[in-house]
């Protein structure tokens, strides 16, 4: 049986470097001669500190890892390319959508609230992010595998990570917290169901959808705003996990997603996705039933129908992983030219939690990384760790003289009127927040899924010791479809009836 390239990585690196000789140097290029051995007084005297070599591989060791992601810390990265198939420059400016235009991308995959050390195949969304090198500047369209999310104001996402993360004295996976937090705030019923669905576990990252999930805004030549939602539909076709092989997998390979993207891009079977777009006009936005802007919704595709723009295509595994995989940071806030941002709530917290987040992991400069650095930079910021890209003499003061850089021609819409009192208006849970979970229940899911669905949901809050949030969970999914609500409280009844004899 032929090896997988994942298992044959070193071996193919010596057989294209078999020629270079290389002596081992210090960071600063000086020749280490005594690489085994420290200097010390005598075979069994103290070392002496004047030894720098220990010195730096003692202190550079110490400091080879960053602080890991709080969220999205386990995952995988590709790069490749995004071609433009279809025109739709008449809603965008963007020199991305150009017809036939193709632009160089970085993606990276990942698990949401697992750690570094945690298996890809257990059940959680996926982040699905992608960088568009762009002469315009790096474009981050930073989404999930899901459509929709828990929450949609910002506020709240410390809390439900909390909720999902290890319990703090036990440090073990809390399935009281995970439930009581999402049924006190039940406009996370759509995805929870989408969670705990047959899509809840991909097969591959290969083999799964991809959404920028939030609805933003296409600006045309005019200054003209479009709303829409960005959707890349894996050209390999979904293929998903039952949790039974998840567990399986989770113990024989908890690097099976990486590991399974790696060895497809080697053997040259290049994943792909097609990237479609669904448009809303302001006009239509007011007419909605929904709030388009809610990121717990969908727009119904009978109403805003997918529009096909082109292809995304991975050819290209890291060459290092802590440079190209670790280093790597997307955030919303990077929006080029031609597109804009919405009146989504959460989107707008991301815009600053992002570059928050990389500056407090990887530094102040952390966009002067190569693997982060755009084509082109041209600004007043300088000095600060770790920079390398100082911009030599010129000008560090706004406005000047000497030929520094000027105000570029005004690329984003004009300014809009907003009206309204400034204050704390709670998002809290409304009807609203079942009518498409009930689509999805009774629509979309057919009676197999729907059991699937069923038995997936009590296997966890079975595990939930306190009555009350077993019977708010209970509760929250009667809200969305009696028939649901009573077929879950007689599976839990069986299944701890079960469990009890």
């Amino acid at each position: 049986m032929k090896p997988l390239p994942s298992t044959t990585q070193l071996p193919r690196w010596k057989e294209k470097n078999k020629d270079q000789k290389k002596c081992i140097t210090t960071a600063e290029g000086i020749l280490v001669t005594h690489p085994t051995s420290s200097i010390t007084v005598g075979q069994h005297g103290p070392i002496v500190l004047y030894d720098s070599n220990l010195n730096e591989s003692l202190a550079q060791f110490n400091r080879e890892r960053l602080p890991e992601r709080v969220v999205h810390a386990k995952g995988s990265a590709a790069f490749g390319h995004f071609e433009v198939t279809n025109d739709i420059t008449k809603y965008t400016t963007s020199k991305i959508f150009e017809l036939g235009k193709k632009t160089p991308i970085a993606v990276r995959f990942s698990r949401v609230a697992g750690s570094l050390g945690s298996a890809d195949t257990d059940m959680d969304p996926r982040g699905f992010a992608i960088k568009f090198y762009s002469e315009e500047g790096n474009w981050d369209l930073v989404g999930n595998n899901t459509p929709i999310f828990f929450i949609r104001d910002p506020i709240l996402f410390p809390q439900l990570i909390h909720s999902q993360k290890p319990n703090p004295v036990t440090n073990l996976r809390e399935w009281n917290q995970f439930w009581d937090f999402l049924s006190l705030r039940q406009e996370s019923v759509h995805q929870l169901m989408f969670l705990f669905s047959d899509r809840g576990i991909p097969q591959s990252y290969r083999h799964m959808h991809g959404y920028g999930s939030h609805t933003f805004s296409f600006v045309d030549k005019d200054q003209k705003l479009t709303y829409c939602k960005f959707h890349y539909k894996t050209d390999q076709g979904i293929k998903n996990l039952s949790p039974a092989e998840a567990q399986r997998i989770a113990g024989e390979d908890p690097n099976y997603y990486g590991r399974d993207l790696y060895d497809a891009i080697e053997n040259k079977n290049y994943p792909s996705w097609t990237l479609y777009v669904q448009l809303m006009t302001p006009e239509q936005a007011k007419t909605k039933s929904y709030d388009p802007f809610d990121i717990t919704k969908v727009w119904p595709h009978s109403e805003q129908p997918l529009i096909k723009v082109g292809r995304l295509l991975l050819n290209k595994n890291p060459s290092n992983y802590f440079a190209e995989v670790e280093q790597l940071a997307f955030s919303p806030s990077n929006i080029t030219p031609g597109i804009w941002i919405s009146p989504d709530r959460l989107l707008q917290g991301r815009l600053i939690s992002y570059p928050d987040a990389h500056r407090y992991r990887l530094g102040t400069n952390y966009a002067q990384l190569p693997i982060n650095c755009p084509f082109k930079v041209s600004n007043y910021q300088r000095d600060g760790a770790s920079n390398v890209i100082n911009q030599g003499g010129a000008p560090n003061y706004y406005p000047n003289s000497f030929s520094g850089p000027i105000e570029c021609p005004h690329n984003y819409p004009l300014p809009q009127q907003i009206e309204g009192k400034a204050g704390h208006y709670d998002t809290g849970t409304t009807e609203d927040d079942y009518k498409q979970a009930n689509i999805f229940y009774n629509k979309i899911l057919d009676a197999p899924a729907r059991g699937r669905l069923e038995d997936n949901l009590v296997s966890t809050f079975k595990k939930v010791t306190n009555e009350k949030v077993k019977n708010n969970v209970l509760q929250m999914f009667s809200n969305v479809d009696q028939t649901f609500g009573n077929n879950l409280k007689e599976k839990l009844r069986k299944s701890l009836m079960q469990e009890g004899s």
